[in-house]
């Protein structure tokens, strides 16, 4: 007989395959990764809301109501299984409904720790316009934690389903395909529920499209700490004369003032000012180094290598990030060298270093 209705088993191989690439993406993938990370996460996250709307006006089966039980009643169909007994439901027994609502649990707090994250450390999305990247940085922990904790779960959850599929000799997986259960003699009685679909998508499109404005309307504010006015034009122009013109959040404000103090041994040029240019520019690097700004790249980079305290790639951060990538890349013509910052990086004028604005050069020969 149909037990799973269309959406119940739509929702719930949608969201297997959302979070298997939300997983891939995280565990695996590296910094370019994060948009099929976030992409698939925001799908995880709409797929949950969803159900819990149909948890309320879905049929029978798949409302709330029907598996949901309280702690006397899970102790007591546990005692069941354990004693070689126990009700059969057709639709999810009282500790399947107790997987189902933790796993709900689980997924609305990683996007809810991830969208916190994503503000803080990236400056992206609709909370960067109030997230500091200290907080950001320590709701990444905890959404890493999460993703542990969700691993485990659907492991359980999947011991559970083998379990039950074997006592009961019947076939959950493939319940989960055509949506059908045979009916037993002594199977738990369920109260029958009308589905309500239209009232069901009426709320539901509505949900997203609030929740879709509500996002872009507070991604669109200028991210907490990150820079936004172009780089100086008398700095932009020396500088650049020669090498890039980095951001000057990139270094913290003493080795700003080492590198001003010891122009006439520029790493290894004479790149003297006259007083009033070198003037003006030191008191804007001083005034936009990276104490200035809350940007991942401005935290991390205020970590200065001791024998080389005005060097960006010789701060531990940079050494870091930056290992697993080949020395020919480095010595190839698109990039030029170590401190070529925007052969790679699509917004590194500004400060940001996205991590979805990186396009490495696929050409590595020198």
């Amino acid at each position: 007989m149909p037990v799973w209705d269309g959406f119940v088993r739509l929702f719930h191989w949608s969201l297997v395959a959302t979070l298997a690439t939300a997983a891939a993406s995280g565990f695996f993938g590296d910094a370019t990764w994060v948009e099929v990370h976030l992409w698939s996460g925001i799908a995880a996250a709409a797929l949950v809301a969803l159900r819990v709307l149909w948890g309320f006006l879905g049929p029978t089966h798949a409302r709330f109501g029907d598996f949901l039980a309280g702690p006397k009643a899970m102790r007591a169909h546990l005692r069941g299984l354990l004693s070689g007994g126990g009700v059969r439901h057709r639709g999810h027994n009282p500790l399947g409904g107790a997987m189902v609502l933790a796993l709900l649990l689980v997924v609305a707090l990683l996007a809810a720790t991830g969208t916190i994250a994503l503000g803080g450390v990236l400056k992206s999305g609709p909370l960067a316009f109030a997230t500091s990247f200290a907080t950001g940085w320590e709701l990444r922990g905890l959404h890493r934690l999460l993703a542990f904790l969700l691993l485990g779960l659907i492991a359980l959850h999947l011991a559970g389903v083998l379990v039950e599929s074997r006592r009961s000799r019947e076939n959950l997986v493939l319940a989960l395909v055509d949506g059908r259960k045979e009916a037993r003699a002594g199977d738990h009685p369920p109260a029958p529920r009308r589905a309500r679909p239209v009232v069901a998508a009426l709320l539901g499109g509505g949900l997203l499209a609030v929740s879709a404005a509500a996002v872009w309307s507070f991604a669109a504010r200028p991210g907490l700490g990150v820079p936004s006015a172009p780089l100086d034009p008398t700095y932009a122009e020396e500088c650049s004369a020669c090498h890039v013109a980095y951001h000057p959040s990139l270094l913290p404000r003493a080795s700003w003032a080492t590198l001003m103090a010891g122009l006439d041994d520029h790493f290894g040029e004479n790149a003297s000012l006259d007083p009033e240019t070198a003037a003006a520019i030191a008191a804007y690097l001083q005034a936009n180094a990276a104490e200035a700004y809350d940007t991942k790249a401005a935290n991390r980079l205020r970590r200065v290598a001791a024998e080389r305290p005005f060097s960006i790639t010789a701060t531990p951060f940079w050494r870091r990030t930056h290992a697993g990538l080949p020395e020919a890349l480095f010595a190839s013509r698109p990039v030029g060298g170590r401190g070529n910052c925007e052969a790679c990086h699509g917004d590194a004028r500004s400060g940001r270093f996205d991590p979805t604005a990186i396009h490495v050069p696929e050409e590595t020969t020198p």
